[in-house]
């Protein structure tokens, strides 16, 4: 029976209404004042019985909540025979719960739009070759899939026919295409805009990256911070203090209606409310921007960063060497860049990819007694030719002649914060090139928005050496900057900051090799690329490794920050306001103390609603 009358409290609500609608009508209009009690009576009957089973059921859990003091105000209305105000206190709590709920299911609209993209079927190869249509579910690892223009990719998958342009918006927040192929590693959930794809099943069902995001977002939206677990432990004082309180005025004014009154407006419901809507409805639009914030406690921290420390590669720059600038010398450059490719072409290096982009498209030739100098380069046979391809130590090594010319061009290179790569055909030096990491586009503008958001400190650490970090802090603009640091020397260093300096501090990296830094940071940011380490070791996640996304995520911390502290003094404004109305004014009432009540409720979930829409100015 009880859970009957909470399902129908919506139908409750508006039976109320027609009911005092009815009541008004009978003794304004039609003079009938026994009908019109009858209405009023019947109105708050009926709209106090859902209100008095959410009290028990709290009271049976050891909680006063604010049903029991809505309940006992009702009760006591009834005992002075006010019925009119039972019945509009009763129908208005009604209808403002509704109002509550309606407006909060918007602020969780992100999660609905994520959860609605999730996939449904998908086109899986069968031992014919045939491809039919099965649910999502019965997609298993290594399975064949066709996906077709405008369908959903209904797992992650690598490409491994066809190509397309893939809208990646569910996972990234980016709306623009991109182009994939073969190869290529594509998300569950993104829509295939045009073209057609077959792909090879990496990870299903909620192994997705689109399903952790999701898993991910939900348990954010329904954690709570300091703030709100605060304002729990002072409402479940809070309720039973005002319900003391009307009872002393009770016993000292014996003026029943005006302790009834007390009860109804000492409500906390705003309090209760307010913090939590602001943090769904910023936690809902970082996970529409490409941004994850994991939890309420983050966007308390992350408000109030001073320092962010960055990890060079991979973060500031794109992580992804290439050839800056080149210099040849003598003859026969076009067979000096095919033997240097063709040994490049056997290398590991981290360096050999950049190198070979370098050289173009080119002959490879075989090569031969290959031997690898540890620290300085590789000697190879190539076309009957003694090739030497390394760092200026092989060239000494090998006592190739370095003029003065090479030598101002190497100091050059090197000041402008390149590897150095040097090539020697049978003894003759013929090829110089320096391989940077590129800074990733925006990356400049993007540290200039974080400063005007307040951020004091830009630092960046780097396994690099000092004069090519030292070039790229030059060129950013950052506040310091230090190289030649191993994993636990940076780690060390956001220890010094967090503890010995007490600075609020985020660490940015990759969530792989910088796992102990993002732990000891007061928040680690990840560049994610959707990768699972990255949503695991860190408290924000970039997704698709955006820079710019990072600006976003602080701003809209400070705006969920700034806007929760709005709504507690809302809160707590209109308490005082409509207690000191009460001892202090003719003209409150049960009536109009529930009607602000309720309204300042609303005021507050619309307030923070208005996150959702939250942009960062340019």
């Amino acid at each position: 029976m009880q859970r009957f009358i909470l399902s129908k409290k919506n139908h409750i609500a508006l039976a109320g209404a027609i009911l005092i609608a009815a009541g008004f009508i009978s003794g304004l209009g039609f003079k009938n004042e026994t009908a019109a009690a009858l209405a009023f009576v019947i109105a708050s009957v009926i709209g106090v019985a859902p209100i008095a089973i959410q009290a028990y059921q709290a009271l049976r859990v050891k909680v006063v909540s604010i049903d029991l003091l809505v309940t006992i105000a009702v009760i006591g209305a009834f005992f002075i025979k006010n019925f009119e105000e039972s019945a509009i206190v009763t129908f208005l709590f009604l209808f403002g719960a509704y109002l509550e709920q309606r407006t909060l299911n918007k602020t969780r609209s992100a999660i609905r739009e994520l959860t609605e993209m999730a996939p449904e079927s998908a086109l899986k190869q069968t031992a014919d070759g045939e491809f039919e249509e099965v649910d999502v579910e019965e997609v298993d690892v290594g399975d064949i899939l066709l996906v077709k223009t405008g369908a959903k990719i209904p797992v992650d998958g690598t490409v491994i026919s066809g190509e397309g342009s893939i809208n990646e918006a569910s996972i990234t927040g980016e709306s623009l295409p991109v182009l994939k192929g073969e190869g290529a590693k594509v998300f569950a959930g993104t829509i295939l805009d045009n073209g057609t794809i077959r792909i090879v099943a990496d990870r299903v069902g909620e192994d997705t990256t689109f399903g952790r995001i999701i898993e991910l977002v939900e348990e954010a939206q329904d954690s709570k911070s300091k703030a709100e677990r605060f304002i729990d432990r002072f409402a479940k004082y809070y309720t039973p203090a005002v319900l003391a309180l009307g009872l002393l005025v009770w016993l000292i004014s014996r003026d029943l209606e005006l302790a009834i009154t007390i009860l109804v407006l000492g409500c906390p419901g705003a309090l209760v409310i307010g913090v939590p809507v602001s943090n769904v409805a910023g936690i809902g639009n970082g996970a529409r921007h490409g941004v994850l914030l994991k939890g309420s406690e983050v966007i308390g921290d992350f408000s109030r960063l001073d320092t962010i420390v960055f990890d060079k590669t991979g973060t500031l720059t794109m992580g992804n060497p290439s050839v800056a600038e080149k210099k040849f010398y003598g003859d026969n450059i076009d067979k000096a860049l095919e033997y240097l490719a063709s040994v490049e072409s056997e290398s590991d290096h981290p360096l050999a990819k950049a190198v070979l982009e370098g050289t173009g498209e080119t002959t490879i030739y075989p090569v031969e007694d290959t031997e690898v100098i540890k620290g300085c380069g590789i000697i190879a046979s190539v076309d009957g030719h003694r090739i030497a391809v390394g760092n200026a130590a092989l060239m000494e090594r090998e006592g190739i002649n370095v003029d003065v010319k090479v030598k101002a061009d190497m100091e050059r290179f090197g000041k402008n914060g390149t590897s150095l790569v040097l090539t020697a055909v049978d003894g003759e030096l013929k090829i110089l090139m320096g391989v940077r990491d590129q800074i990733r586009p925006s990356v400049k503008e993007n540290l200039q928005r974080l400063k005007k958001l307040g951020v004091r400190n830009l630092i960046m650490l780097s396994g690099d050496n000092q004069g090519t970090v030292d070039l790229v802090a030059r060129e950013l603009g950052l506040t310091e900057a230090h190289g030649n640091m191993l994993p636990e020397d940076k780690s060390a260093y956001i220890r010094r900051l967090t503890e010995e300096e007490g600075r609020i501090t985020a660490f940015v990296g990759d969530g792989v090799n910088d796992s102990p830094s993002l732990a000891l940071a007061n928040i680690g940011i990840a560049m994610g690329g959707g990768t699972d380490v990255a949503i695991e070791t860190s408290d924000v996640v970039l997704m698709n490794s955006d820079f710019g996304r990072l600006p976003h995520a602080l701003g809209l911390a400070r705006a969920t920050a700034r806007n929760m502290r709005q709504n507690i003094l809302i809160a707590v404004g209109v308490v005082l306001f409509l207690l000191a109305s009460v001892f202090f004014s003719e003209w409150m009432n049960m009536s109009i103390g529930m009607l602000v009540h309720e309204g300042s409720i609303l005021v507050v979930i619309l307030n923070g609603m208005r996150l959702l829409r939250y942009k960062l100015r340019k």
